[in-house]
């Protein structure tokens, strides 16, 4: 794999949020999980990642259960049923490993960092406040704030268009392959670091795969 060796320094590290921040994946999977048993059929992890990163316009599991079951659903009150239990299952979660060692160093060396995530300015800055981790970001960059979201290289040039940087000197890290995909076509360098919702994704088309966000803090040191 291609990429900047151990010891370089980026002019910007742009972080997805979901699973790479915050382990907030898993809860979002096991609730639609969860949906699909009650109408007796599967949800395989390895169907339902084809939407994380992105929207429900690149896979959907709203329309998948429906043509799984030959039925309609009110989505309305499943989705607001859905969000209840996330929050519940995500009550004390905190944010990943390594996550603030690496942003306090990157702090400490004044190097421009960004959120880059495709859920709502409402679900980011609201976790980043919570876990006290807004003040370690130059900007964030969510849904409404570029025409297209992943795995459209939008979001990512527009954070770049903020932080004033060109994107072959900085450094995206993500944890999904439609992150990838769209950090890699906005030109920016890519570490991937999958957690238990994204370990079974091929994310070799990052420039690097990491198993922490500890071990990309070891390469930047």
């Amino acid at each position: 794999m291609q990429g900047h060796p151990p010891g370089v320094e980026f002019d910007a590290i742009l972080f997805d949020f979901d699973g790479v921040l915050v382990d907030t994946e898993w809860a979002i999977y096991e609730a639609w999980h969860r949906t699909f048993q009650a109408h007796g059929r599967p949800l395989p992890l390895e169907v339902y990642t084809q939407c994380i990163g992105s929207d429900f316009d690149t896979w959907s599991p709203k329309t998948h259960l429906e043509e799984l079951t030959g039925k309609s659903f009110d989505w309305h009150q499943l989705d607001a049923d859905r969000q209840v239990e996330i929050r519940r299952d995500l009550e004390q979660a905190g944010p990943m490993s390594g996550v603030v060692p690496l942003l306090t160093e990157l702090r400490r060396r004044g190097t421009a960092t960004a959120v880059v995530s495709s859920s709502s300015h409402h679900w980011v800055d609201g976790w980043l406040e919570r876990l006290e981790l807004a003040a370690y970001f130059d900007t964030v960059t969510c849904r409404d704030d570029a025409p297209r979201i992943k795995p459209a290289p939008d979001l990512w040039l527009e954070a770049l268009d903020r932080l004033d940087r060109k994107p072959g000197r900085c450094l995206a890290i993500e944890d999904s392959l439609n992150g990838v995909k769209s950090a890699k076509s906005a030109g920016l360098q890519v570490w991937a670091v999958p957690n238990r919702t994204t370990a079974c994704l091929d994310l070799s088309l990052a420039d690097r795969v990491l198993p922490s966000l500890d071990a990309a803090a070891d390469l930047l040191r």
